[in-house]
């Protein structure tokens, strides 16, 4: 009997996978990111995994990593949903942008932060739609982008 398959969703596996084949990633971001330029290299910024990611409760990112142009991507898998996940998914997006500079650094130095997330529950009670992406747009002229820096694309399971 062939063993059993490792389940992609536990937080460990999905960050094995990644941080083994960071060509794989770079192959999610680029399918993910169909309207931007296709990326070539990623690094991986948080390639340990350390136990205590797996029980703690200060912030782990599942997979931080950056491209050639210095874009940064926050890959998480998300299991369950809970209350506060759209806050903390903001969160760890605004606190990756703020990571970025010191005090006195020209905010014109800022690379967009990039978050994609996996999760296996419906984001909304819209069952035609799986893929979510979410930006800083003016309410009335959508088609308007106040700021590329921040984008959160989801990706329902």
């Amino acid at each position: 009997m062939p063993p059993p398959l490792l389940d992609p969703k536990n937080d460990f596996v999905f960050k094995r996978l990644f941080v083994g084949s960071p060509e794989l990633l770079a192959d999610l971001i680029n399918a993910v990111r169909t309207d931007a330029p296709p990326i070539e290299v990623v690094e991986v910024l948080n390639p340990r995994i350390d136990p205590d990611e797996l029980t703690g409760k200060f912030i782990i990112l599942d997979v931080l990593a950056r491209d050639e142009a210095g874009r940064l991507y926050n890959i998480e898998m998300q299991v369950r949903r809970h209350a506060g996940w759209n806050a903390r998914s903001t969160y760890y997006l605004a606190r990756t942008l703020s990571n970025q500079l010191k005090n006195g650094d020209d905010y014109r130095e800022l690379k967009p932060v990039i978050g994609i997330h996996l999760v296996d529950f419906d984001l909304f009670d819209t069952p035609d739609q799986a893929l979510w992406c979410f930006e800083l747009r003016d309410r009335t002229r959508s088609h308007i982008v106040l700021t590329g820096e921040l984008q959160l694309n989801v990706i329902e399971l």
